[in-house]
C-alpha cells in the first residue's frame, strides 16, 4: 500500500523520482529552498512536497530507493511509492492514480526528462512551475537539446533509428518537451551540479553545491590508498566488457587500490568476474555514491572513468583532502554498436570536470 499523500492544493508541489540520485538531488534542491524561504515559512521546503517514487524492477536500484525514502521521510517530507511497473496494467493504475494530484499541483519536479513514464505525466499536468533536478551526466545532454529545439533522447541512443515504439510514443515526447519549454505562462528550473554552459532562454539554473549532503553526513574518516568507482558503460552497450576489464585491473595495479564500488546497474556476472580476476573487494552501495563517500571511510584518492561522480564528488567532499581522478575511455574501448555520440560526449564529461584531476587513459596490459 502506497504510503499516505501529503496536503495538496495551490501552493503543492509533487516530484517524481526513478532513481537513488535523482531522490537525493530533490533533497538537496529542498534544502536550498528552506535555506531561502522566508521566516515563518512552514515545511522543510516552504511548501508541502510529495516525493512520488515511480518503483523500477531493479532490485538494487529498489534498495537504495527505499533507504533514501527514509532519509525523505525524515527531513518531513511525504513520500509515495508507486509500483509503476508491477506488470501490464501498473502503469493505467499508477497514471489513474495521480492524475487529481497533477492537476492539482502548482509545481513539478522531476528527475528525468528523458523517462517516457515522466513525458506521460507532464502532458496530463498544468502546474505553471516545472524544476529539473540532476539525473547525473544526462542533465547537460537533456539542456543542450532543449536549447537546439531536438526531440529528447538519451545520449548513448542518438544515431541510432527510432523504433515502432519510439514513433508511437513521438506525440507524448515532443509534448512533453514543449512542457519543458519555458513560456509566459509557466517557468522552468534547472537544479544542476553539472557544468551547464547554454540554456535556453527563460531557464532558471541554480547550482547544486550538495549542501544538504555535507551538512547531514560526514565529515568521513580518510584512509590511506584509493577507491574505484564503477560504471554501467558495459550494460549500455557502450564499452567492451574484455576491455573494461583489463582496464580495471590496469588502473588498481597502477595506483594500489582495493575497492570497487560498483554501479547500481552493473551485472552480478560481471561484478563476479572481476572480483575474481582482479582480486578487488567489490561493494555494493546501499546509498548514492556521494552519501557512501561523505560517511566514510573513504580512501584519499577516488578514481572514475567518466560519469556524473567526478562532478559531484568534489562538492560533496569539500574540505576533506580526498582527491577525485577521472580516467578517460580510451576510443578502443568501444563496441561497435556505441554511439557515434559516445565518444565525444564522454569526453566532454571528463573535459569539464572543474575539481577533479584527468588521469591518461590506460592502456590495457600495462601497469
Amino acid at each position: 500500500m502506497s504510503p499516505r499523500v501529503g496536503p495538496t492544493g495551490p501552493t503543492s508541489t509533487l516530484a517524481f523520482v526513478e532513481s537513488p540520485v535523482q531522490l537525493l538531488n530533490v533533497l538537496e534542491w529542498a534544502h536550498t529552498r528552506a535555506d531561502t524561504r522566508a521566516p515563518g515559512a512552514a515545511g522543510p521546503a516552504g511548501d508541502p512536497l510529495t516525493l512520488v517514487v515511480l518503483s523500477p524492477t531493479d532490485p538494487m536500484t529498489r534498495g537504495q530507493l527505499r533507504r533514501m525514502a527514509e532519509l525523505a521521510r525524515g527531513e518531513g517530507h511525504e513520500v509515495r511509492w508507486e509500483e509503476a511497473r508491477g506488470g501490464a496494467t501498473a502503469p493505467f493504475r499508477t497514471i489513474g492514480g495521480l492524475a487529481p494530484l497533477l492537476r492539482e499541483a502548482a509545481r513539478i519536479v522531476i528527475g528525468d526528462p528523458f523517462s517516457r513514464y515522466v513525458q506521460l505525466l507532464l502532458t496530463i499536468t498544468p502546474a505553471p512551475d516545472l524544476v529539473v533536478v540532476d539525473d547525473g551526466t544526462a542533465t547537460m545532454e537533456f539542456v543542450a537539446q532543449l536549447a537546439r529545439g531536438e526531440r529528447l533522447v538519451r545520449w548513448h541512443r542518438r544515431g541510432s533509428r527510432p523504433g515502432p515504439r519510439d514513433l508511437l510514443f513521438a506525440p507524448v515526447s515532443g509534448a512533453a518537451r514543449r512542457r519543458l519549454t519555458p513560456s509566459e505562462r509557466r517557468g522552468v528550473e534547472v537544479f544542476s551540479a553539472m557544468p551547464i554552459e547554454a540554456a535556453p532562454d527563460g531557464v532558471r539554473l541554480t547550482v547544486n553545491d550538495f549542501a544538504w549532503t555535507r551538512a547531514r553526513f560526514g565529515p568521513p574518516r580518510v584512509a590511506r590508498g584509493a577507491d574505484l568507482v564503477g560504471t554501467s558503460l558495459v550494460e549500455t552497450g557502450v564499452v567492451d566488457p574484455d576491455r573494461y576489464l583489463e582496464a580495471v585491473r590496469s588502473l588498481a595495479r597502477t595506483h594500489g587500490v582495493a575497492r570497487y564500488f560498483a554501479h547500481r546497474r552493473e551485472s552480478s556476472e560481471k561484478l563476479h568476474r572481476l572480483a575474481v580476476e582482479t582480486g578487488l573487494e567489490v561493494v555494493r552501495p546501499d546509498l548514492p555514491l556521494e552519501l557512501i563517500a561523505r560517511r566514510g571511510p573513504i580512501g584519499r584518492t577516488i578514481l572514475s572513468f567518466p560519469s556524473t561522480v567526478v562532478h559531484t564528488l568534489p562538492l560533496a567532499l569539500t574540505g576533506t583532502g580526498v582527491r577525485v581522478a577521472v580516467c578517460d575511455i580510451d576510443p578502443t574501448w568501444l563496441t561497435d554498436t556505441a554511439s557515434p555520440r559516445a565518444e565525444g560526449f564522454l569526453a566532454g564529461v571528463t573535459g569539464t570536470a572543474r575539481d577533479a584531476h584527468r588521469l591518461r587513459s590506460v592502456t590495457p596490459g600495462t601497469a
